[in-house]
């Protein structure tokens, strides 16, 4: 079972930034939309961004602060995360589709990573 890899978590005080990233051992990022979720401590998953070969996208609430971009050389997809804010804790993973991203979040993943923790806190 293929399995994408996310990095970069960690503890960031309200203000700060952090990327994040995510890796593809056993295929090509730009084959696949590449979504990132996030699951807040007693929250639903939401989809948080996606990026395909036709463009990306991004969920409002992070919009300004939050930008998805990939490198196919590198076979990775990150997630610069600035301005960071308490209610951006949570954990966040990547997730691979064959579907584009204008399908929204909410089609099924073919692939899941682990996840990274991201905590915002002072």
């Amino acid at each position: 079972q293929l399995q994408l890899v996310e990095s970069g978590g960690g503890l960031m005080q309200p203000g700060g930034s952090l990327r994040l990233s995510c890796t593809a051992p056993g295929f090509t990022v730009d084959y696949y939309a590449i979504n990132w979720f996030r699951q807040a401590p007693g929250k639903e998953r939401e989809g948080v961004s996606c990026i395909d070969n036709t463009g990306d996208s991004i969920t409002d609430s992070v919009k300004g602060r939050f930008t998805i971009s990939r490198d196919i050389a590198k076979n990775t997809v990150y997630l610069q995360m600035n301005s960071l804010k308490f209610e951006d804790t949570g954990v966040y993973y990547c997730a691979a589709t064959i579907n584009r991203c204008n399908r929204g979040f909410r089609v099924g993943m073919n692939y899941w990573g682990k996840g990274t923790l991201v905590t915002v806190s002072s």
